[in-house]
């Protein structure tokens, strides 16, 4: 690159990338056949519309790849319909209520400190901002969603769609069991699986389909593809089913052009060789071991004496319950060993979103680079030592030393180099 200053960022984090581990559970590693269909002359291409409807020409290429990718998800998620284009998981959650609601309009959604997202309904966020949301959260004992309570908070607020998400939840979602209270209500009934997303298809997680009428979900975290959001579907509105437009129809004229002008056909393309791995055999091995990889982390994360939210994990995460700690400077430490998690609230959290009470943790980046219980639980281990001797430079200094030792064992890209 001519551009001497950002080449040499871009080498620096590449470094930083391969010297170090994600447990953040909303990262991972995309493939390199990933990365080469992002950086492609696709980004040049103007193509507002959808295939075969565009407002720009020489489209006819773009629009075969669009269809690819489609047709991909829609296989993959057992959905009637598939939008492609939304360019990330909020830019997807503002056309799927775009399409269903009207400002003001009454959203029953996972409480942000239970696990839910800041667009399922943060006050700061466009979506409390525009809807109004009241919110269900986890039973104070289990720490799991209580359904006996959703669907009486439901039938009192009598909500126009309910929301079942997660970002720190760390159970299986009852996708059949919320059906049941939206029918009930005659709401719509949305899930948001971003972070769920390749267990789901893998078997891993239950399906949302036939039970949701709209499922989000990014295409990066367990999905393992480029940054970027996606939109699925049934075809019949079944709560206005006089309306003159199906539901597809409402969420593509909700992303355009509702929310969006051309979409990125780079990374559609991306999202399509992603849908492509995500068919393969192998994939399915590989979101067993994501689980693995977890449950691994939380046993020993319990033999170290750390409380677990719910008291473990059925999926790629957990969120550790660190009242009695800075998570703010424990983050920052483990930074500088090479460690990446990201601090995270827990159930009826009273302190700040900027240092709150939890710890969450995953394990799709490092299953990636094809690390196993073993290792998985060794990260565990190496993190509760940092914990306790926060102070002690030797030991984090060790720390650092084992975690280099594994990311060279364990290479991001073989083909990739700073």
């Amino acid at each position: 690159m001519k551009d001497s200053q950002i080449q040499k960022l871009i080498k620096q984090e590449t470094i930083r990338q391969q010297n170090g581990l994600t447990l953040i559970p909303s990262e991972n590693h995309a493939s390199e056949e990933v990365l080469r269909a992002m950086g492609t002359p696709l980004s040049d291409k103007y193509s507002e519309g959808y295939p075969d409807k565009r407002y720009y020409g020489g489209n006819e290429i773009i629009d075969q790849i669009e269809k690819i990718a489609m047709e991909r998800a829609r296989r993959l998620f057992k959905a009637e319909h598939a939008n492609v284009q939304p360019h990330a998981g909020s830019q997807a959650n503002a056309a799927a209520y775009l399409a269903l609601l009207k400002p003001g309009d009454k959203i029953l959604g996972f409480d942000l400190k239970s696990g839910g997202h800041l667009t399922h309904g943060s006050p700061v966020n466009f979506s409390g901002l525009t809807y109004k949301f009241a919110f269900y959260g986890v039973d104070a004992k289990n720490e799991r969603i209580d359904l006996a309570e959703v669907e009486k908070i439901a039938l009192n607020f009598k909500p126009k769609l309910i929301l079942i998400s997660t970002t720190s939840y760390s159970r299986q979602l009852d996708f059949e069991g919320f059906s049941k209270i939206a029918k009930k209500v005659g709401a719509y009934l949305m899930a948001d699986i971003a972070h769920i997303a390749g267990l789901v298809i893998a078997g891993e997680h239950p399906q949302p389909f036939p039970w949701c009428d709209i499922v989000t979900t990014t295409t990066h975290k367990t999905l393992r593809g480029p940054r970027g959001g996606l939109i699925l579907c049934k075809l019949k509105d079944e709560i206005n089913p006089e309306d003159k437009f199906n539901l597809a129809q409402k969420i593509d004229r909700a992303v355009f052009p509702g929310l969006q002008g051309g979409p990125l056909d780079n990374m559609i393309a991306a999202k399509a060789v992603c849908f492509f791995e995500a068919l393969q055999p192998a994939f399915k091995k590989y979101q067993h071991q994501i689980i693995l990889n977890a449950q691994a982390m939380a046993a020993e994360f319990k033999k170290e004496g750390f409380r677990l939210i719910s008291d473990g994990t059925d999926n790629h995460l957990m969120v550790l319950d660190l009242a009695a700690y800075d998570t703010k400077l424990i983050q920052d430490e483990l930074d500088r060993v090479g460690i990446y998690v990201n601090r995270n609230a827990i159930p009826n959290d009273s302190r700040a979103p900027f240092n709150p009470s939890g710890l969450r943790v995953g394990s799709p980046a490092i299953t990636t680079r094809g690390l196993k219980e073993k290792e998985a639980g060794r990260m565990a281990v190496l993190v509760a030592k940092l914990i306790k001797n926060i102070n002690d430079e030797k030991i984090k200094a060790e720390i650092k030393k084992e975690v280099s030792s594994l990311a060279k064992k364990f290479p991001v890209y073989k083909n990739l180099k700073a």
